[in-house]
């Protein structure tokens, strides 16, 4: 017996963005930050322009929420270009992948706090 597992799209957590694809910026992701799958929200490191998933722990620009992954990509050994979504977006939390280290709804909520800030902002939503 065959098992499909289905990927993740960017309708699981998307629910709209500006119109002629303003929302949207290519992005490099760090080599090492394995596969990022769609819906990740990931930091720009200040040092490279480069972005990894939003961490806690990280005191390289990237704890801040810079914008969200769209399609995955894999960048476990080398740099990965990605299309972001980097402002002017509506999003369901539900749908949001982090890094490792962000396990609580207190951290959650200040990612979300972040993207909201964004110019225009990412405005994180409960439910579909």
């Amino acid at each position: 017996m065959v098992t499909l597992t289905e990927g993740r799209y960017a309708s699981d957590w998307l629910k709209r963005e500006a119109d002629s694809l303003f929302s949207r910026e290519e992005a490099v992701i760090l080599s090492g930050a394995g596969v990022v799958e769609s819906g990740t929200v990931v930091g720009k490191i200040t040092a490279s322009g480069k972005y990894k998933p939003v961490t806690v722990a990280a005191a390289d620009g990237s704890e801040d929420a810079a914008g969200i992954v769209m399609w995955t990509v894999d960048a476990t050994s080398a740099d990965a270009t990605a299309v972001i979504i980097a402002r002017d977006a509506i999003v369901v939390h539900q749908g949001l992948k982090y890094g490792a280290d962000v396990d609580t709804s207190g951290e959650r909520a200040a990612i979300h706090t972040a993207l909201g800030a964004l110019n225009p902002p990412i405005l994180v939503r409960e439910g579909a």
